[in-house]
């Protein structure tokens, strides 16, 4: 079986460039990164990701609404995304079961091995 494709859309690079590695080194995935959410839907039809992490607060497109552009296209929409943010708490996202408006969560800051471990969860529920 091939590695799984994963994009990660976050504004910030730094996190971006430390997940990709992180997650390729495993040698179960191949990542892209896109740093503005106004480019995710594009950069998403392109690379056709099993799953998405996305960030919830950028500067110029909210994830919320990248979600919602996702969800939207036909090709996409059966697109697990997974929202990895630091809006939320540990304690809340796991008060909450994991799930908050109908969508899996993950607090900022978060480990590789937690990323790991909910990339797994939901690429099988796929």
């Amino acid at each position: 079986m091939g590695k799984k494709r994963i994009l990660i859309i976050d504004d910030e690079v730094g996190l971006t460039r430390l997940l990709k590695l992180n997650l390729e080194q495993t040698g179960a995935y191949e990542v892209r990164t896109e740093n503005q959410g106004s480019r995710a839907l594009a950069a998403a039809r392109e690379f056709r990701p099993d799953l998405i992490l996305c960030d919830v607060i950028m500067p110029d497109l909210e994830g919320s609404d990248v979600a919602s552009q996702i969800k939207a296209d036909p090709v996409l929409t059966a697109t697990p995304l997974v929202f990895v943010t630091a809006v939320v708490s540990r304690e809340e996202v796991e008060a909450q079961g994991g799930v908050i408006g109908g969508h899996p969560f993950l607090a900022k800051p978060v480990t590789v091995e937690k990323v790991v471990e909910y990339i797994e969860q939901h690429l099988h529920t796929r």
